[in-house]
């Protein structure tokens, strides 16, 4: 069972990647990576992490996404052999944002600590 799950969640994935790439033709969107999908056990919901190539305003692109949910799911069902096609929630995955307010902290602390007298 577990490696159904797994199955269907991979293609859900790969597929959910290709609608929101190739067939979703809003402008205000702009580029988006999904990152991960979650699928719930009983395939109600399909939980989707993306990302957006530019930032700016990641939180409006998140619900022009949103808004296409009933169209990403019926292009998903076309797409897919399963009985239930899960609802599709659309997330902002700040992992990228996180890692990157991480490295420019790492490297403010680097520069200082390059600044400090040694001792001997």
């Amino acid at each position: 069972m577990a490696d159904r799950h797994k199955r269907i969640q991979a293609l859900i994935s790969r597929n959910v990647a290709d609608i929101v790439q190739f067939e979703i033709k809003k402008e205000s969107i702009g580029l988006v990576s999904v990152n991960e999908v979650v699928v719930y056990d009983d395939l109600s919901q399909a939980n989707v992490f993306v990302s957006f190539l530019d930032p700016r305003g990641a939180h409006n692109k998140l619900e022009e996404l949103q808004r296409t949910e009933g169209f990403v799911r019926t292009s998903l069902a076309k797409k897919l052999d399963i009985y239930k096609v899960p609802r599709i929630r659309f997330f902002l995955d700040e992992a990228m944002e996180k890692a990157r307010k991480l490295d420019e902290a790492l490297a403010r602390e680097e520069e200082q600590l390059k600044h400090l007298p040694k001792d001997e």
